[in-house]
């Protein structure tokens, strides 16, 4: 884990509201994995106070992506900042993706800015298995499909893809996937999650999600980021520590 100021090489504006930011940061680019996080100080004023969590979009080299839209202050103060500008990071942080499980297809399934991680697990998944991905949000706005492979599209309103949401557009899908040996991969709002789970469970695929939660201080001394255990000997984990990834069926979602 590093406390590292890593400078913004580049900024862009993807589609209404989504931004790219290019980081130059050997260290952690080094080192992360697909799915863990850094906890990223926004201002160096007092306000806002504590760090936000934000997933590594990509790795290329000696440079680190994130994604990200504007959803409140710290978002907006990020939004602004520009090239050479400095980003205080803390991170690695938390658990990432099990690619290397016995599968021969990864399913990405992902709904709005669950898009963030997946470039990477992309990038690292390209040469060694067959990508699928299940994109959703409400409109055609909110449907994220920067770095992905093999991409189908899901809107709640029908402007991209499918009409209804992504895992109604993973379910239509079912006998096809049926035929793959494939791992479920998934990052998005908590009810599109739960949604999730019951699908996977129901069909008995295995499924890794990254749970979304606020996160004080991304490590474990705060304890402000628990989630259910089914372990009955374990009755909550911290979604830091312990996450942000689980197997579905560790959970309560």
């Amino acid at each position: 884990m590093f406390i590292i100021e890593s400078p913004i090489v580049e900024k862009k504006i993807l589609q209404d509201n989504v931004f790219l930011l290019k980081m130059h940061s050997p260290e952690i680019a080094s080192v992360i994995k697909p799915a863990q996080f850094l906890n990223i100080r926004v201002s160096s004023e007092s306000y806002p106070l504590l760090r936000r969590p934000f997933s590594v979009c990509d790795v290329e080299g000696e440079h680190i992506y994130l994604l990200f839209n504007i959803f409140g202050e710290g978002t907006r103060i990020l939004a602004g900042k520009s090239s050479g500008d400095l980003i205080d990071i803390l991170g690695p942080l938390g658990n990432g993706f099990n690619l290397n499980d016995d599968y021969e297809t990864a399913v990405i399934v992902a709904g709005g800015l669950g898009s963030a991680p997946f470039p990477f697990v992309t990038r690292e998944l390209n040469d060694n298995k067959e990508i699928i991905s299940f994109i959703g949000g409400r409109t055609s706005k909110d449907v994220i499909t920067y770095g992905m492979k093999n991409v189908f599209t899901a809107s709640d309103d029908g402007s991209s893809g499918f009409k209804g949401s992504v895992v109604e557009l993973l379910n239509s899908k079912i006998e096809e996937l049926q035929k793959k040996n494939i791992k479920v991969f998934g990052c998005g709002p908590t009810p599109m999650l739960k949604a999730l789970k019951e699908f996977c469970v129901k069909h008995n695929i295995v499924c890794e999600v990254s749970a979304e939660c606020a996160m004080a201080c991304g490590f474990g001394i705060c304890q402000g980021c628990p989630i259910e255990s089914t372990n009955n000997s374990e009755k909550y984990l911290l979604v830091c520590n312990d996450g942000p990834v689980f197997n579905v069926r560790d959970v309560v979602i």
